[in-house]
């Protein structure tokens, strides 16, 4: 890539990153791009970079979960390119991004992966006119361009200097090809001016840039007052989500669009807005406006009044839309953050919930640590707003510090790091459940619009809040089931040396029917199983209860590797339970030094050598239990010297998204190979490292590695 000399600290990285995303956005012609980076520890992409676009619009989409239907949580999870050609499209597969995005536009996401790691996914921008499909040259552009993004992330990340996504995306600068001298500007001036109607220049983020004279007659303010402005800012009659929704349909789709609006005059103006990657230039000229003037088009703002904007009708419309989708109460806190606070722009929330007689902090944005001590556990009978927004069911707003002061006197210093707030009941099912604290760090007068907002609002929350709890609440009791099912710790067992590793699944509330045992049989011998029950639910962890406990008494009893698994699937099938189950069952004999095994359907092991090779196991296939009631499991018998370790895995381990299963199991053998000699625990966390480095699981994860140690196993 060109770059080996520099040192590749985040900065450098991000230049590098910056160049690439330019790049490929030029070669395939795209008006707008991004780069999604996976945020560590969480199950969320973070927008790092865009180009092409407001920041004001991605803001929106600065954090999408991996469980969120998008284009680019999409590419993550199927590790290939998703190409939408249009927005009837867009509404068909993705209706939560297209109520957002109403515009007619194309776009791609593909995703940026090594061969065994996903590190994020690269969005692209067309307009509506795009062909329906991508050409060669703009495929390979896309693939170029994510091979290179993946290899700088992966060096990076090697490096111990990850390049991880910031809280705000950044913005790109458009670049401009050419630049008029002095007197080049000074001809447009007056050629504009020659024109009929008024001319107004304006950038990508809404602002003017240039206003003719006829232009500034036209819409009755100096040049002065409107240059740096935005026109439905510093005009009242422009104060309308529907103009301010007209300029953003330009920018997105990057065709020309036009508005009729009457001035509080009654003077109609017809606007024409014609953009490109610099802008957009809007002419205006006057028009007849049949009807008579009314307050429709002059809204008069009283004091303190803000219009509504369109930009924050957007933010509602996903904040809305993701709650109905939100699974913990982690989700719903983030949502309700990344959504509530630029729509109505605030620079403070708090989440609480009632528990225990107490308030409890579950979420939180702008607070300093120190106050939210303060907030998190008041008891139900303080005399605070937060309180009596929950125990009277009725919001309250504090326009002023002086507001506040003057109601809870008490509470002046405590809240002193705000100077406007609202509180908010969340009420569900007719049960108040908690109360939202949303704040301002100005004096801020509430208008109605936005208490009636905030009131609708705080009801989809509550809602939110308390199926997720529900939902956290089901989440621990099976994760504690499932718990209860597998073994508390494994046997000591002299001569042999053990490490298990079990992982449950990222996604969803199902718990998996993964299982591992270890079994001392005599001074000499020990078992090992591995398994995996079909499905994700109370009945698979279950069943693999019973099947771990039938092999447990069947190993015990002195059977060999294929009546262990003979019997157990007699009584699998005998049960029918609907379900069927992989298992890998090892006898070993410690002091001969040898393995028996017998596989029913399972994933093959793995045997590293004292000498550090590596190799696939395969004991003869056998059918899953629980499908034919008379199969038989032949054995397969190996050497298992001082020093060798075993590595028996369910298929967790190896599929996950974005990645290809072989080139992640080769992966495996190089790690097990390169590291086999380190300790056990040490060895289990690297390949757990190796094989599932984003920390995304679509499935549970079982692992379980075994070393014979100098001894005669007594």
């Amino acid at each position: 890539m060109g770059h080996a000399a520099q040192p590749l600290g985040p900065d450098f990285a991000r230049r590098l990153l910056d160049r690439i995303l330019a790049e490929v956005v030029r070669d395939t012609g795209a008006y707008a791009g991004g780069v999604y980076l996976l945020v560590p520890g969480r199950q969320m992409l973070g927008l790092d970079v865009m180009t092409g676009v407001p920041r004001e619009f991605a803001t929106p989409w600065a954090r999408v979960g991996l469980a969120s239907p998008l284009p680019v949580t999409d590419a993550v999870h199927e590790g290939r390119l998703i190409w939408v050609a249009a927005q009837g499209e867009l509404a068909r597969r993705y209706p939560r991004a297209a109520l957002v995005l109403p515009y007619h536009l194309a776009l791609a996401a593909a995703p940026i992966t090594t061969d065994t790691s996903t590190w994020g996914a690269l969005l692209l921008l067309w307009p509506g006119s795009h062909p329906e499909t991508l050409n060669s040259t703009e495929h390979a552009a896309i693939e170029s361009a994510c091979e290179r993004l993946a290899g700088l992330l992966r060096q990076a990340a090697e490096a111990g200097r990850p390049v991880l996504p910031g809280h705000e995306p950044r913005v790109l600068p458009q670049l401009r090809t050419d630049s008029a001298n002095l007197a080049e500007a000074e001809a447009a001036v007056e050629f504009v001016d020659r024109l009929p109607g008024g001319g107004v220049g304006l950038d990508l983020e809404g602002q003017v840039t240039f206003v003719s004279r006829s232009a500034a007659d036209l819409l009755g303010e100096p040049t002065r007052a409107l240059i740096g402005s935005r026109l439905w800012d510093a005009l009242p009659w422009l104060a309308d989500p529907v103009y301010e929704d007209r300029y953003r349909a330009a920018v997105f789709s990057r065709r020309p669009t036009s508005f009729t609006v009457r001035r509080t005059d009654g003077q109609g103006l017809f606007f024409q807005l014609y953009p490109d990657a610099s802008g957009i230039s809007v002419r205006i000229t006057p028009t007849r406006v049949e009807g008579r003037p009314d307050d429709r088009f002059a809204p008069e703002a009283g004091p303190g009044a803000a219009p509504t904007r369109v930009g924050a009708i957007y933010h509602l419309m996903l904040l809305a839309g993701a709650l109905t989708e939100a699974v913990g109460v982690r989700d719903v806190a983030d949502l309700v953050a990344d959504q509530l606070l630029p729509a109505f722009g605030a620079q403070g929330l708090a989440l609480l919930v009632a528990e225990g007689g107490r308030l409890h902090v579950v979420g939180a944005r702008g607070y300093p640590p120190e106050i939210l001590e303060e907030f998190d556990g008041t008891p139900l009978s303080s005399p605070t707003p937060g309180v009596r927004a929950l125990t009277a069911g009725e919001p309250a707003f504090y326009g002023s510090h002086s507001e506040l002061a003057e109601a809870y006197p008490a509470l002046a210093e405590a809240h002193a790091s705000m100077a406007a707030w609202a509180f908010l009941p969340l009420i569900a099912s007719g049960r108040t459940v908690g109360c939202l604290l949303v704040a301002y760090d100005g004096p801020h007068p509430f208008t109605p619009d936005e208490r009636a907002a905030l009131s609708s609002l705080s009801g989809l929350i509550a809602q939110a809040l308390d199926r997720a709890r529900l939902y956290d609440a089901k989440h621990q009791l099976a994760r504690t089931l499932q718990a209860g099912l597998l073994p508390n710790e494994l046997p000591h067992v002299p001569g042999l040396e053990v490490a298990a590793r079990y992982l449950p699944s990222t996604r969803g509330l199902d718990i998996g029917g993964d299982f591992y045992d270890l079994m001392r049989l005599d001074s000499r011998t020990a078992a090992a199983v591995i398994g995996d029950v079909q499905g994700h639910s109370v009945p698979a962890a279950a069943l693999m209860g019973q099947v771990r406990t039938a092999v447990h008494a069947h190993a015990v009893a002195g059977a060999p590797p294929d009546a262990v698994l003979a019997r157990t699937n007699r009584l699998l099938t005998d049960l029918d339970p609907g379900l069927f189950t992989s298992c890998l069952y090892v006898h070993l004999d410690l002091r001969r030094q040898r393995a028996w095994m017998a596989s029913a359907g399972h994933p093959l092991p793995l045997l590293r050598h004292p000498g550090g090779r590596t190799e696939i196991l395969s004991p003869p296939p056998g059918l899953l239990l629980g499908i034919d009631r008379d199969i038989t499991y032949p054995t397969l018998e190996i050497p298992l010297p001082p020093g060798a370790v075993l590595a028996l895995y369910t298929d967790g381990l190896i599929e996950a998204p974005g990645t290809d299963e072989d080139r992640t199991l080769a992966h495996l053998i190089e790690t097990l190979s390169r590291d086999g000699d380190a300790g056990l625990d040490e060895l289990a966390d690297l390949l757990i490292q190796c094989a599932q480095p984003s920390g995304d699981r679509t499935d549970d994860t079982a692992l379980l590695l075994l070393r014979l140690v100098p001894g005669d196993g007594d």
